[in-house]
């Protein structure tokens, strides 16, 4: 790297005018990008059992994940998914580079396919925006400028309202929308504060988040290595570079690359891929486009610019699905399917019993011995909940000294209660008792606990 790419010599912002070259990765990327958006913007409004299909609602503390409610009680499952998120991360990196970014990072996919179209719509291509930020304030040049940048806002302010709606809820949401401003102070406020940050981002910002505010760049650089697929420009076969020449030098035969540079020209972040990997690259594969189409015009086989590793290229290795790369798939594939057994298979309701600390039984009539018990409850789901404890012999008695009650979603109660046993069935000192947590008359969650009482051998 020659310097720091963002920056003129002079200190001053040097803006990136990416040329656009639409090759069989633009391509993938855009059909990639079109399902990513659909997904995201009718994300908030889509249910799963009622529930919608992702909801982050900090504020009171309630998140669903594929139609899954999730409360405070579960924290270990968000340590357990954020663990599984950031070994992923790590392995996917050493793995396959930094292909996260180019091709399902929201920054990468707002600002190449959506902020980007819109500005070449209207101002044109790389060429016509540069010459057009360089002249002077025309007619033309303002109505271009006020177009894209209300654009940009309308965007911006779509993204901010999706973005809250996966934090509050879509119905949170259509209140604020639809009841008057004064009754949604916060709601109203936050949606422009989170317009003016997105707005800022891609039409100020930019490029920038990738090269010198997000962490994953230099992450990359520690964790990838020879054997890392990345993309990559194959010098041994592209050098030495120089220009296509009618008659080639026996004494100076040069490498496939002709030295057009327009692998430079079409690079988001602005770096020269040439130079080797580089932590500005963000594997957008605009570059391997933009050579693939040099190469079919000279009649080179495609590929001087592609997905390689540094042994791939030094050792003529083939590309292929390594025994190191499908260890890290087994470790992720494991993992993935450890936290969904967990999410999947949690009770919607929970129940902690606990003898009373001190007390051994008490005597009752008609014959049974009695155990005081305390129990707390805890609802999961989104709904308030009537519930009761019954034991699994049908000779123990359940009788509330203080009841349940309805336990409300996310909430929890608790109850205090004798469970009674006729003496005549105690034979040990202390007895295994199965109680059951009843919904509806189903069973939801079971637990055993250590009945006391004196023998009545």
């Amino acid at each position: 790297m020659d310097g720091l790419l963002a920056a003129k010599e002079n200190g001053k912002r040097q803006w990136m005018y990416p040329l656009v070259r639409k090759g069989r990765f633009y391509k993938w990327r855009s059909w990639l990008s079109y399902f990513y958006l659909i997904f995201f913007f009718a994300g908030p409004f889509l249910r799963i059992n009622g529930q919608p299909l992702l909801l982050l609602n900090v504020i009171d503390r309630q998140f669903v994940l594929l139609g899954q409610v999730f409360w405070p009680q579960d924290i270990f499952l968000f340590v357990l998914a954020s663990l599984v998120f950031l070994v992923c991360v790590v392995i996917f990196t050493i793995a396959f580079g930094r292909i996260f970014c180019g091709w399902i990072c929201p920054q990468t996919i707002f600002m190449e396919m959506v902020f980007r179209k819109i500005e070449i719509w209207i101002e044109g291509d790389a060429n016509k925006r540069k010459k057009l930020d360089a002249g002077a304030w025309t007619r033309e040049k303002i109505i271009k400028k006020t177009a894209k940048h209300a654009l940009f806002v309308l965007i911006s302010f779509l993204i901010a309202n999706t973005f809250l709606a996966y934090i509050i809820g879509s119905e949170s949401l259509v209140k604020i929308i639809v009841e008057p401003v004064t009754a949604h102070w916060v709601g109203f406020i936050s949606i422009w504060v989170f317009t003016i940050v997105f707005y800022l981002i891609y039409s100020q910002v930019r490029e920038l988040v990738c090269t010198l505010i997000c962490p994953y760049g230099r992450l990359q650089s520690v964790l990838i290595d020879e054997h890392t697929l990345v993309v990559a420009y194959d010098d041994v076969r592209g050098e030495p570079r120089g220009k296509l020449s009618r008659y080639a030098d026996p004494f100076n035969l040069k490498g496939d690359c002709v030295d057009c540079s327009l692998c430079v020209a079409v690079c988001p972040t602005g770096i020269d891929i040439r130079k080797g990997t580089q932590i500005e690259c963000i594997n957008c594969t605009a570059c391997i486009d933009a050579c693939d189409q040099v190469m079919d015009k000279i009649g080179k086989p495609r590929s001087l610019i592609g997905y390689f590793s540094e042994n791939m290229i030094r050792l003529k290795e083939k590309p292929s699905f390594t025994g190191r790369m499908m260890g890290y798939t087994a470790v992720i594939t494991v993992l993935i399917a450890v936290l969904g057994y967990f999410i999947f298979s949690r009770s919607d309701m929970d129940i902690t019993v606990m003898r009373s600390a001190g007390m051994l039984y008490q005597q009752q009539p008609g014959g049974y011995v009695s155990n005081i018990y305390n129990a707390e409850i805890i609802n999961k789901t989104n709904q308030d909940k009537v519930i009761r404890i019954g034991a699994d012999d049908p000779a123990v008695k359940i009788s509330y000294i203080q009841a349940p009650g309805p336990v409300a979603k996310g909430g929890s109660a608790k109850t205090v209660f004798f469970v009674m046993l006729p003496a005549s069935k105690v034979h040990a000192a202390k007895t295994t008792i199965k109680l059951n947590l009843l919904l509806g008359g189903k069973v939801v969650q079971s637990v055993k606990t250590n009945f006391i009482a004196p023998t009545n051998d």
